[in-house]
């Protein structure tokens, strides 16, 4: 029997926002109908898949009903620790489906799954099985909020969060600095909601007058806001992002 294949199915920005955007706005016809055809799921978390799920089957019937679906979570602890490096989560056990010829879905809560996002275990799993993966289109917010920043995006590089600690923080950015500096690279970093007042103050105190900073916050939302200036130009504006909603940050030259 010939082995299904991991489809990564993006699912839309507006994740824990006020406002939801039409999911044909940000999906393609074709996404669209692979993932009403899918019955089998590998997601960050079941209740928003199905809330993703509901919101398919409102343009296209799916092809099972959402009790029927098989939705499988990665654990908490990859959420946590990630899912990458020497000791990552063996996800083969959860793409026995696929193995079994069975399409599998693999989501995250926003954006594309594996992409500043748990999945990359997956990903790996499918391939070490000979099973087929097949990336759908949709937004990532990463390469829309580098599009729209006037940055280097030749050459660049997304490295997750930050320290918490303030001093750490401040030192970490400064050497993301001197990088960007020397080579050119964009630098890429995304924040938790509640941080991002800290993490601003932080990037305006602590960098070079003349360092950009780009901020993008609300993609492919009503509200959506991008921003890029020298860190002397923000110096004179109040911070453009407010500090609970996801926003997604660069430094570079």
């Amino acid at each position: 029997m010939a082995s299904g294949r991991l489809y990564l199915v993006p699912a839309p920005l507006d994740f824990g926002c006020e406002t939801a955007v039409p999911v044909t706005e940000v999906l393609p016809a074709g996404t669209i109908a692979v993932a009403a055809g899918l019955t089998h799921w590998v997601c960050e978390n079941a209740k928003t898949a199905r809330a993703f799920l509901k919101r398919i089957g409102e343009l296209q019937p799916l092809a099972l009903p959402l009790q029927q679906q098989q939705i499988a979570e990665l654990p908490r602890e990859v959420h946590k620790k990630g899912d990458h490096g020497p000791a990552a989560f063996d996800a083969k056990p959860l793409l026995q489906a696929a193995v079994a010829g069975h399409d599998v879905g693999l989501l995250s809560e926003a954006g594309m799954p594996a992409i500043a996002d748990p999945g990359s275990s997956v990903v790996r799993a499918a391939h070490e099985l000979g099973i087929e993966v097949v990336p759908l289109v949709g937004p990532v917010s990463l390469l829309l909020a580098l599009a729209a920043s006037g940055l280097n995006g030749q050459n660049f590089a997304f490295v997750g969060y930050l320290p918490q600690d303030g001093a750490a923080r401040t030192q970490r950015l400064r050497d993301l600095e001197a990088f960007a500096a020397r080579t050119g690279q964009t630098q890429l970093f995304i924040e938790t909601p509640y941080r991002n007042a800290a993490l601003w103050q932080a990037m305006v105190q602590g960098l070079k007058p003349a360092t950009r900073i780009a901020v993008a916050s609300g993609l492919t939302l009503p509200q959506a806001k991008c921003r890029s200036a020298s860190v002397a130009a923000w110096k004179k504006e109040a911070a453009p992002v407010a500090n609970d909603v996801p926003a997604v940050f660069a430094i570079g030259v």
